[in-house]
C-alpha cells in the first residue's frame, strides 16, 4: 500500500477515536473492535456492546498501578493488558480504570482480573493509535471483531504514521514581531493531520546557517503565562537571542504537552499536584517520557531549504533528532533563565531525569 494511503487510514482512525466511534484494529495475530474510553459513555457503550461483555485494555505501565502487570511487562508501557469485563464495570468504573489521576479520589479499585489477549500485537497498535489521537490509551474492546465500526486500520499502517511525510507549505505572509519587524511567518500543513505548524523567519537570509529554535507549542506557557514550566521565557527569550543573529528561524512545533495533548498534559499537571513528578505523570498516564517527533522540523527545515543550523536548545534529543533526519547541527547554543518557586522542581527533573544541560 502506498505511504499516502497508509497514513489516510491512520488519520481517519485517529479522527474516529477523537469522535467516540469504534474503530477496528487489525495485525496479522488477529483483529479487535474497539472503543476509546474517554470518548464512552452510557448510550454510546450501550450501542458499541449491548451485552456488556466488553473487555478494558490498557497499558502494561497503567496495569501495573492496578496490580495487573509484574514489573517487567510495566517496564515496557507499549505492552498490551485485557480486564475482564466485570458486570459492575460502566463506562463510569471504566474511566477510573484508564485515568490515573481519579486514584485518590477512589483509591479502592477492583478486584480486576487480567484475561488473555488473543490479538496481542493489534492491541499494542491500538495503544500506540491512541497515543497518537492524544487521548487515554484506554479501550473497550468487543468480543464481536466483525461487528460494526468506523474507520479500519491496520498495526503496519499506525506504525508506518508519519506526521512530516506529507506536510507542505501552505501559506506565508510578512508579520512584524516585538524581537523584529522584519519577520515571515509560513504555515505548514499535512492532509493527514489537523495540526498545522509554523515558522517565523527572522532576518534577511544569507548563506551562514540559521540560528533556530524548536518550540513545542505550551498554551499554558507561552499564552497564558504559567510559572509551572519554563516555555513562555525560553519563546521569548528564543526570539530576541535569533534576531540578534545575522537571521534564524523560529519553528513553532503543534506538539503540545511534549507530544502527549493539551488534555493529558493537564492531566499530568493534576498528577503533579498529588506528588508526581513530570517524568512519572507522563508515564503513569501510559504516554512516553517525551513524544515529540522532530522529524516535523526536519521535515520544515528542508522545506525552507535549511540543511545546518545553529540550535538553540538544552536538549540533547532535539539536536539527536534532528541529525537522524538530515540536519546538520553545527552548533548548540544553550537558553539560560533563572527558575522561580514554582517551576524549580520542573527544571531539576528535565536536568536529572530527561539529560537537559546547559
Amino acid at each position: 500500500m502506498a505511504v499516502a494511503a497508509q497514513g489516510r487510514a491512520a488519520a481517519r482512525a485517529i479522527d474516529a477515536l477523537r469522535r467516540g466511534w469504534p474503530v477496528r484494529v487489525a495485525a496479522a495475530d488477529g483483529a479487535i473492535r474497539l472503543m476509546a474510553i474517554e470518548g464512552a459513555d452510557a448510550v454510546t457503550l450501550a450501542a458499541f456492546d449491548a451485552a456488556g461483555r466488553a473487555d478494558i485494555l490498557i497499558s502494561a505501565a497503567r496495569a501495573d498501578t492496578l496490580k495487573l502487570a509484574n514489573q517487567l511487562a510495566a517496564a515496557d508501557p507499549d505492552l498490551p493488558v485485557l480486564i475482564e469485563r466485570a458486570p459492575w464495570i460502566d463506562a463510569d468504573v471504566a474511566t477510573s480504570i484508564a485515568d490515573p489521576v481519579r486514584d485518590l479520589a477512589t483509591p479502592l479499585k477492583g478486584p480486576f482480573r487480567a484475561t488473555p489477549l488473543a490479538a496481542r500485537a493489534a492491541a499494542k497498535a491500538a495503544l500506540r493509535l491512541g497515543r497518537l489521537a492524544g487521548i487515554l490509551p484506554a479501550y473497550f474492546v468487543a468480543a464481536d471483531a466483525d461487528g460494526a465500526y468506523e474507520a479500519e486500520v491496520t498495526a503496519d499502517e499506525i506504525a508506518a504514521y508519519d506526521d512530516a511525510v506529507h506536510l507542505a507549505i501552505a501559506t506565508r505572509a510578512r508579520l512584524p514581531v516585538s524581537a523584529s519587524e522584519s519577520a515571515e511567518i509560513i504555515a505548514f500543513r499535512s492532509p493527514d493531520e489537523p495540526r498545522e505548524h509554523v515558522a517565523l523567519i527572522v532576518g534577511r537570509r544569507d548563506s551562514s546557517p540559521p540560528v533556530i529554535r524548536i518550540h513545542s507549542e505550551c498554551l499554558t506557557g507561552d499564552v497564558l503565562g504559567s510559572l509551572k514550566c519554563d516555555c513562555g521565557p525560553q519563546l521569548h527569550q528564543a526570539l530576541h537571542q535569533i534576531a540578534d543573529a545575522p537571521w534564524g528561524i523560529l519553528l513553532y512545533l503543534r506538539q503540545e504537552g511534549r507530544g502527549i495533548g493539551l488534555v493529558n498534559k493537564l492531566r499530568a499537571y493534576a498528577l503533579q499536584d498529588q506528588g508526581f513528578d513530570t517524568v512519572d505523570a507522563n508515564v503513569r498516564l501510559g504516554f512516553a517520557i517525551d513524544a515529540r517527533d522532530f522529524s516535523v522540523a526536519a521535515r520544515m527545515l528542508d522545506l525552507l531549504g535549511v540543511g545546518s543550523v545553529r540550535l538553540l536548545t538544552n536538549n540533547p534529543q532535539k539536536v539527536a533528532g534532528l541529525e537522524a533526519a538530515g540536519i546538520t547541527v553545527i552548533e548548540r547554543l544553550p537558553i539560560i533563565l533563572p527558575a522561580n518557586p514554582h517551576n524549580e522542581q520542573y527544571l531539576a527533573t528535565k536536568r536529572d531525569r530527561t539529560g537537559h544541560q546547559l
